[in-house]
């Protein structure tokens, strides 16, 4: 029985169906984390959308900016963008099913055995654990209540882009989910940085991976990630840095859409931090931007 996490698929579904035979997946003994954008931009996320459902218990995914972009469309909010590939989705016959199921996934999680949380984006630097799951507490309720057709009105932004406890209302929620779903950069004291989506060393010096911040609270749980496709794979499992503390992360978005590979790591890594890794090389399906 084994744990396995992957990355962003983002409609990829025949790359991922050829990675689950690399691993050799057993749909009855092992379990998949995705982190998140199951969605868009690739061919076939009809087929993972239905896949990844169908799979029940054996999968845990999080919610990703592609996903919820999706949510907001379906529910009327905004409109497909010009490089979308979502409406295979809206005109199924079971986009009711599809939709509500995708709704109720969860913005993080934390595996308490494993001792390892999953998101696909990042933490605010200000969360430790419990404060990153109060916040996922939050978000999730409004996703999975009977108003949160209202939410997708407002949950596009970049402020407000520092983390105070007494925010509240939209710009509270606002803020979350651009953590747990957009984050890359910040600066040292905690600004979120959202527009800046290069390699670290591409933009300003104060610009700052969200996980390299000094005294980031959540430095003492490993977090696996998603998200950063430029970033590639990335392991820094108790990896320590003088200023900054331990990392204790692992990114594996390592861009499959863009002609990069579709990664899978397997759970949990070893007290050395050593990550065992399994890649498949993924034909380019789209220029990035």
């Amino acid at each position: 029985m084994t744990t396995y996490a992957i990355g962003d698929i983002q409609g990829c579904y025949d790359e991922l169906q050829a990675l689950l035979q690399k691993i050799n997946f057993n749909t009855e003994k092992d379990t998949l984390w995705f982190t998140g954008d199951l969605v868009n931009r690739g061919p076939q996320s009809l087929d993972v959308l239905r896949y990844v459902k169908s799979l029940g218990d054996r999968a845990i995914t999080v919610l990703g900016n592609h996903d919820l972009h999706l949510l907001a469309v379906a529910s009327g909010k905004c409109s497909l963008n010009k490089k979308d590939t979502l409406t295979p989705i809206l005109e199924a016959n079971d986009r009711v099913e599809l939709l509500h199921w995708l709704r109720h996934r969860p913005v993080f999680h934390y595996d308490k055995r494993l001792n390892i949380a999953l998101v696909h984006a990042g933490l605010a630097p200000e969360w430790d654990l419990k404060q990153a799951r109060r916040c996922a507490r939050e978000l999730e309720s409004v996703l999975r209540g009977d108003d949160y057709i209202d939410y997708f009105s407002h949950m596009y932004g970049n402020k407000p882009n520092r983390w105070h406890s007494e925010l509240s209302g939209w710009e509270r929620l606002r803020f979350i989910t651009n953590c747990f779903t957009r984050l890359r950069y910040v600066t040292q004291e905690g600004k979120l940085c959202l527009k800046a989506k290069g390699q670290p060393g591409e933009h300003a010096k104060e610009y700052i991976p969200w996980f390299q911040v000094s005294g980031r609270l959540s430095s003492n749980r490993t977090i696996v990630f998603g998200h950063w496709s430029t970033l590639g794979f990335y392991n820094a499992v108790n990896v320590n840095d003088d200023a900054s503390g331990f990392y204790n992360v692992v990114g594996i978005d390592s861009g499959c859409l863009w002609g990069g590979s579709l990664t899978a790591v397997e759970l949990p890594f070893s007290v050395s931090g050593k990550v065992t890794v399994y890649q498949l090389k993924c034909k380019q399906k789209q220029e990035p931007q």
